[in-house]
């Protein structure tokens, strides 16, 4: 379709279009089941909510741990070492010795939590403040937790019974009420924290969702707005400097370049409408010409001949924009390899040598052994050879040319300088432009293409092509890379 054919779309075609659709954000409204898992802010929302959970029970379960869990081991820590010191009293002085003991440390209880329990075979009471051997605490049962009466008060007791030589049982053990207590306070406080640290995390998924939908909707409506063909719409940079920021430029230096291409094809769509009308206008009135006069075969393949010269200058023209366009797409950079370039620029010399001599110019070459840089061999000599033609197109007859080439730091500099009339310097920034054509070469033969190829394979070649004024004429200077493009 013509750019007119698009400037003339009317402008519900142009917000019908379904790529406009696909990247607009739906409107705010009521959130369906489908809309809410389908929403990538909800996503992710529920990604920061999980992880943000996960670690409050993390820190939950630690202090827990840390607690709790705590208590519990001081608690089987001191019986363990109660009943190892009494079991030492007992290999030491008998039972009275261990009687005795018993009624020392339960006279010497300040917290008044320890327990003690000494019965015979028979199960009657010798010591302790118990009044009766637990029915839940058997023989075969190591460490039981049970309820005890003790001095007329019903307590929750951890207690562990011990085989003592001769028949005898003994039951030690500490109250762990205040403990038992304590631990009911701290799984309240745990239960609080954690329906605290799910409305947090709620809270926060639903900020990420926010945040995360107002930055891809700014996105969303330019790339609407782009596909509806308003190429000057940009995304918003908050000039924060994080990743949004980073993604919101590198966006708009996309968007910038398809401006400068979307400019470029009409510039060039314009310039090829220019200046092959000419020739085809040219080439179809001789064809016409010679079908009403030509009277004779001779004069009609005349009039034939100068047609085809007109048409193969135009499939030239073609053939210059099809090459462009190939090394501009980097469809050969994969066969990129160290390139020989003193050899390259040796046969160049010799070919345009031969040609500066027949227009009556000299062409000096200052070329060092062994450059090289890194490329494409054919485009690298093309980009040089189209250099070396306008120089020979421009320069005055009786002028010299310079070839010369130089190794500098990563790379080499190809200059080619003539005695021309040379580009003014506010026409320079647009001589790489396709069709071209400064006011000093309007009646030179040419397209307008040549310094556009140079120029692409530079940038193609990760190299730079300046223009200099060489005082007089022109000093073409092609700075191309010795090592690989990264």
């Amino acid at each position: 379709m013509t750019e007119r054919g698009i400037a003339a779309l009317p402008a519900e075609a142009a917000t019908a279009d379904p790529v406009a659709q696909r990247l607009t954000l739906p409107e705010p409204g009521p959130l369906s089941p489908e809309r809410v898992l389908r929403s990538a802010g909800v996503r992710f929302g529920m990604i920061y909510a999980g992880l943000f959970s996960i670690s409050a029970l993390a820190l939950a379960a630690f202090l827990w741990w840390s607690t709790a869990g705590l208590l519990e081991r001081q608690t089987d820590a001191a019986i363990n070492a109660d009943a190892q010191g009494l079991s030492e009293r007992f290999e030491e002085g008998g039972l009275p010795a261990l009687i005795d003991t018993i009624d020392q440390r339960l006279a010497g209880n300040v917290d008044d939590d320890a327990i003690y329990l000494l019965v015979d075979q028979s199960m009657h009471r010798l010591a302790g403040n118990l009044e009766s051997w637990p029915r839940s605490v058997t023989m075969d049962v190591d460490w039981a937790q049970l309820t005890v009466d003790r001095a007329g008060l019903r307590g929750l007791a951890r207690v562990h019974a011990l085989d003592v030589v001769g028949g005898f049982h003994l039951l030690i053990g500490r109250d762990v009420e205040s403990r038992i207590q304590l631990r009911q306070v701290l799984a309240d406080a745990m239960l609080w924290a954690a329906g605290i640290a799910v409305a947090l995390g709620s809270v926060g998924a639903w900020a990420v969702r926010g945040l995360f939908r107002a930055t891809l909707s700014d996105v969303a409506a330019t790339a609407s707005a782009v596909s509806a063909g308003d190429l000057t719409r940009r995304v918003r940079v908050t000039g924060n400097g994080d990743e949004f920021d980073l993604l919101a430029e590198t966006i708009n230096d996309m968007l910038d370049r398809i401006a400068r291409l979307m400019d470029g094809v009409r510039e060039v769509s314009n310039a090829i409408a220019h200046d092959l009308r000419t020739p085809i206008t040219r080439a179809r009135t001789r064809l016409e010409d010679a079908a009403t006069h030509a009277s004779t075969e001779p004069e009609l393949r005349a009039a034939i001949e100068r047609a085809q010269t007109d048409l193969d200058g135009i499939v030239s023209v073609f053939q210059a924009l099809l090459r462009i366009a190939e090394i501009e797409a980097g469809a050969r950079r994969s066969a990129f390899a160290p390139v020989a370039l003193t050899p390259l620029l040796l046969d160049l010399a010799e070919l345009y040598d031969a040609a500066a001599e027949a227009r009556g110019q000299v062409l000096d070459q200052i070329i060092p052994a062994d450059l090289q840089v890194f490329g494409d061999r054919d485009m690298i000599q093309q980009a040089v050879a189209n250099l070396l033609d306008n120089a020979l197109k421009f320069a005055p007859c009786d002028s010299r040319i310079r070839l010369e080439a130089e190794p500098l730091s990563h790379g080499v500099q190809i200059v080619v300088a003539d005695a021309g009339p040379g580009i003014p310097e506010a026409e320079r920034p647009n001589a790489t432009e396709r069709f071209f054509r400064g006011e000093q070469s309007r009646s030179t033969p040419g397209s307008g293409l040549g310094l556009s190829l140079v120029q692409a394979v530079a940038v193609l070649h990760g190299g730079l092509l300046r223009l200099e004024d060489a005082r007089p004429g022109l000093r073409a200077v092609l700075w191309l890379p010795t090592m690989t493009l990264p």
